[in-house]
Order: structure tokens, then C-alpha cells, then sequence
């Protein structure tokens, strides 16, 4: 047997956003984690520019969120403008809901920030090791374990690291998936883009008229960070290696600009677009964009990642604690891999919607309008239907008691496909925003354990009476069991993610009921608890 240099509960590979996300949450459960990322460093790319209302919640649970807001840009960038070139005035406009200003539909607002000022508040936010310039390049299933083989790119030697489970966050390119032989469905490579990050003075155009993205048909404009930056993002020329890329910010800044522009850094990188077929083999777990790549129009892919890890996080720490059954995690890929789907398709609507704008734009100048005429955008005030999608998502799979004594509620209740997001307390969604107190919401009330919402004081003594699985009762206020679809004595058992795992509508669950939907929630048996 191959010598064992380091043993973990969990080896994450890839540290960006989604493995790092995934770092913290494991720490708070208590779980071992080794994280590996074969960059030498954090990348210094701004990649992913947008953190959406549901990841602010999930960071608010791990007490980062204040932190995030506060390296990020002030609300009124969270707004994208059309215009015919960066210093032209906006054509078009519209607010990213849920970013430029609070909703009540939840407790925290999300922000405009690049992906590397991101990263090193996750980064701070865990304890456990971290190996930079660590490639993963060996993955076996060893009995109750998996042989994970480590490359050091900087000295050329192998490691062997052994883990109870694997989490692959390693990017589209997934070395992980790609040693699993999982395969992917769904457009695939779509096209070469660049982006060149730039010193410029922008201001006299953008200062008064903030936005987190200027889309131009000469490729997207974003400022970069509060004190100053900014990136553009083109499909890349055929002559990329000799490109004079100052010349080519300057010329799609528009005639006239005469602006100075000082290139930092370039980076060619490929748009793709798939899902994986699975996001689950054996010990090993995909996550992130190694189980779903999202086009970048609308912000969904990192967000979708970050909601795949906090999915599973949980799952995993019951697993390795012993308080649920391995088929728990068969229950990830059941519930992320349809979101996965929708969330690409949406991504693709979102594409096909921005260029309808354009469109729309030359028909407006070939039809005679003024520079200055606006035109009306193609989508409602809920920005590419976003709120819908990332509050209302539902999950469907073992993990999750169908209310199955309850009447139907109506058909657009909770909806995660339209527009409008629809709070609902039915079994499988997100919990809805309700406030507990004047700084308190319900889902701060989620955390490392499972929470029993109930107005019935006759439930509070519970949690001393459903070892194993970790249990906290929280008071209801009566005020919301309308809202909550519960009569005076009904209850919600909220999973640690903060969906919605088990109703009951009008009696309160005794200790053996309890007991009954904790094991069914967890795929626990009686011999796997023993």
C-alpha cells in the first residue's frame, strides 16, 4: 500500500471562491479539511463580480458578510448601463435587484466586488491548511477512503494524501472530474474571451453615473475596485500574442475619448457552458464549476456554487460525525444538478436578452433616433429574473418529508422559474426572511445544527431528546403563522442550510415523530446511528 503522507477528513481541491466557501463551512462543523489549489497564489484576476443576495446570507451565517460589504462598492453600482461607447450617455438601464438596494425578502444586500477582494476574506476565514502550488494529479477509492496523489509544482515531488471524501472545486477544466471519467452535457466551450485589466481616468463619464457594468458593443466596461481599476472584457483577437492591448482599451473606449490607458495584466480565458452528468462518484463530490459551468452574463456562477457547497457541507459533517447515513450525500447531486440545469438555461436567457438590446439599439439608430434617444430593455424590474431563481430554489429528494396532509398551495408559490420570487414555508424551499426581532432574522437562527421553529412552548424542551442529530427549538412569533402556513400549535424543522425539511401544519411533532423525520431527513438508520 502506498505510503500515506497526510491524512484529512475532507481534501478540497481549488481554492477559489467555492473550495475556500467550503473550507469555512466545514471548519464550523468541526470537520478536518485540507484544501489544495495548484496556483501558487490567490488569483489576481477579477473574474466574478457580482455576490448575490442568497450567498450575502450564507456569508451573514458565517459572519463575513460585514466584511465583504465593506471591501465592496457602495449600492448604486449595482446597476448595469447600455451605451453606444463608455463616454456616450446610457441608452439604456436597469438595477440589479436585490444589490442596489434592500428587499424584504431578506435580511442582507448583495454586493458588486471582484473575485480576488473576495477571496482572502475566505481565505482568513477558516484555520485549516492550505497548500498552494499543490496539483492534484492521482484520485483512487480505497475501501472506506480515497488515495489522493499530490503534485508540488514548485519542487517536482509527489504526496500521497488520504481522506474520507473529496470535494472537487477545481474550475471547468476539472482535473477531478476528468480522473472520475464524468462526463458533461450542454453547449460546451462557447467561445475565447480576454480580459485586460487598466489604470485609467474614467471618472468625468462614470463618476456620476455609478454601475457596476457599462455594457458597450465594444465589449463590457466594469470598475474594478472602490479606490480606482477597471477591466475589459472582449472576445479575443486572432492575433492575441501580438495584440497591442492599450490600443485596442483605447479604441473601444470610442473616437475621441483620448484617455490614457495603463495595462496591469491580460487574461485569455474560454466561456463555457455545461453541466456535469453526475455530481457524484463514489467518495468524491463535484462542486462549483467543475459540476457546472455558467456563462458570466447575470453573475449565476460563482453564486451557484457557493449554494452547491452549502448544500453539501452539511451533509458531509453528518455523514463523517455519524449522525446521518451515506446516502445522505446521494442526495446532493439529487438536489443541485436540476438548479444547475435551470440556472444555465436562465444564464443563456440573460445572454440572448442583452444582445436583444443591441439589436434593438441599431434598429433604433438605422430607423433615424437620436444618440440620446433611450430605448425600453426586454425584461422586467427583477433583473433577468434572478430573484426568482436564486431565493425560490426548491429541492425534491430523500433529504427532504413531502407535506403530504397539506392542501396544494398555488402554482406560483415559491416558484424558482419566473420572475417574482414568492416566499413559502412548503417542504424543500429556503426558509423565508421573517423577523425574530429588530435585528434578528429567522435565518439567523440556522447554523450547525437542525432548528425547530414552533409557537408551541410545550416544544421547547425537545432538543434534550433527539441525540444524536444536533437540535435547537426557536420560538415562533405568532405574528407569523400565517405567513408560515402553521396553526397555533404547527412546526417547521429547518434543515442547516436553511430549507425548509419537515412540516407539520397544526400539531406539534412528539418525540418520536421527531425523532422519525430527523433519521428520514438524514438517511439515518437504527445500525448506522448504533
Amino acid at each position: 500500500m502506498p505510503v500515506t503522507d497526510t491524512e484529512a477528513e475532507v481534501l478540497i481541491v481549488g481554492g477559489g471562491p467555492v473550495g475556500l466557501t467550503a473550507r469555512a463551512l466545514l471548519e464550523r462543523w468541526g470537520v478536518r479539511a485540507l484544501l489544495i489549489e495548484k496556483h501558487g497564489e490567490l488569483s489576481p484576476f477579477p473574474r466574478a463580480r457580482l455576490v448575490n443576495v442568497r450567498s450575502m446570507e450564507i456569508y451573514r451565517g458565517l459572519g463575513l458578510n460585514a466584511g465583504i460589504t465593506a471591501a465592496a462598492f457602495a449600492p448604486e453600482y449595482g446597476r448595469i448601463r447600455f451605451r453606444d461607447t463608455l463616454h456616450d450617455s446610457d441608452f439604456a438601464t436597469a438595477a440589479m435587484v436585490g444589490i442596489n438596494a434592500p428587499v424584504p425578502e431578506s435580511p442582507v444586500v448583495g454586493v458588486v466586488t471582484s473575485q480576488d477582494r473576495l477571496e482572502p476574506t475566505l481565505l482568513a476565514a477558516a484555520d485549516g491548511q492550505v497548500r498552494f502550488g499543490v496539483e492534484l494529479v492521482g484520485l483512487a477509492e480505497d475501501g472506506e477512503s480515497v488515495l489522493a496523489t499530490l503534485l508540488d509544482r514548485r519542487s517536482g515531488q509527489e504526496a500521497r494524501v488520504r481522506a474520507r471524501y473529496v470535494l472537487a472545486a477545481d474550475g471547468a477544466n476539472s482535473t477531478a472530474r476528468q480522473r472520475l471519467g464524468i462526463g458533461t452535457t450542454g453547449p460546451g466551450a462557447m467561445a475565447g474571451f480576454t480580459t485586460v485589466v487598466f489604470d485609467a481616468d474614467l471618472a468625468r463619464w462614470c463618476a456620476d453615473r455609478p454601475a457596476g457594468v457599462y455594457f458597450t458593443p465594444h465589449g463590457l466596461f466594469a470598475p474594478l475596485y472602490p479606490e480606482g481599476g477597471w477591466a475589459w472584457f472582449a472576445p479575443t483577437p486572432e492575433d492575441a500574442a501580438h495584440a497591442d492591448w492599450a490600443e485596442l482599451v483605447s479604441r473601444a473606449l470610442g473616437p475621441g475619448a483620448g484617455v490614457h490607458v495603463d495595462v496591469v495584466r491580460v487574461q485569455h480565458w474560454t466561456m463555457n457552458a455545461f453541466v456535469a452528468e453526475r455530481f457524484r462518484h463514489g467518495r468524491a463530490l463535484l462542486a462549483g464549476d467543475a459540476a457546472h459551468a455558467i456563462p458570466i452574463v447575470g453573475g449565476l456562477g460563482m453564486n451557484t456554487g457557493i449554494a452547491d457547497v452549502h448544500n453539501l457541507c452539511w451533509k458531509l459533517a453528518g455523514v463523517l460525525h455519524g449522525w446521518a447515513g451515506p446516502g445522505l450525500l446521494d442526495t446532493y447531486g439529487t438536489e443541485r444538478q436540476p438548479v444547475a440545469h435551470r440556472t444555465l438555461r436562465q444564464a443563456v436567457t440573460n445572454t440572448r436578452l442583452m444582445l436583444d438590446v443591441q439589436n434593438r439599439r441599431r434598429e433604433q439608430l438605422r430607423a433615424g433616433a437620436a444618440p440620446s434617444d433611450r430605448i425600453e430593455l426586454p425584461w422586467s424590474q427583477r433583473y433577468f429574473a434572478q430573484l426568482g431563481l436564486v431565493l425560490g430554489v426548491s429541492y425534491d429528494s430523500d433529504a427532504v418529508l413531502t407535506d403530504g396532509s397539506a392542501p396544494p398551495e398555488p402554482p406560483d408559490a415559491g416558484t424558482d422559474t419566473g420572475t417574482d420570487y414568492v416566499p413559502t414555508t412548503m417542504p424543500g424551499h429556503r426558509m423565508p426572511h421573517l423577523r425574530l426581532a429588530q435585528d434578528r432574522s429567522t435565518l439567523d437562527a440556522f447554523g450547525e445544527w437542525f432548528t425547530l421553529l414552533t409557537p408551541d412552548p410545550d416544544c421547547r424542551e425537545q432538543q434534550n431528546v433527539v441525540a444524536p442529530w444536533p437540535l435547537r427549538i426557536e420560538p415562533l412569533p405568532h405574528e407569523h403563522l400565517d405567513a408560515c402556513g402553521l396553526g397555533p400549535h404547527g412546526a417547521l424543522l429547518i434543515r442547516p442550510d436553511g430549507h425548509v425539511g419537515a412540516r407539520w401544519r397544526d400539531r406539534p411533532p412528539g418525540d418520536s415523530a421527531l425523532r422519525h423525520a430527523l433519521a428520514a431527513l438524514t438517511c439515518a438508520t437504527s445500525r448506522e446511528l448504533s
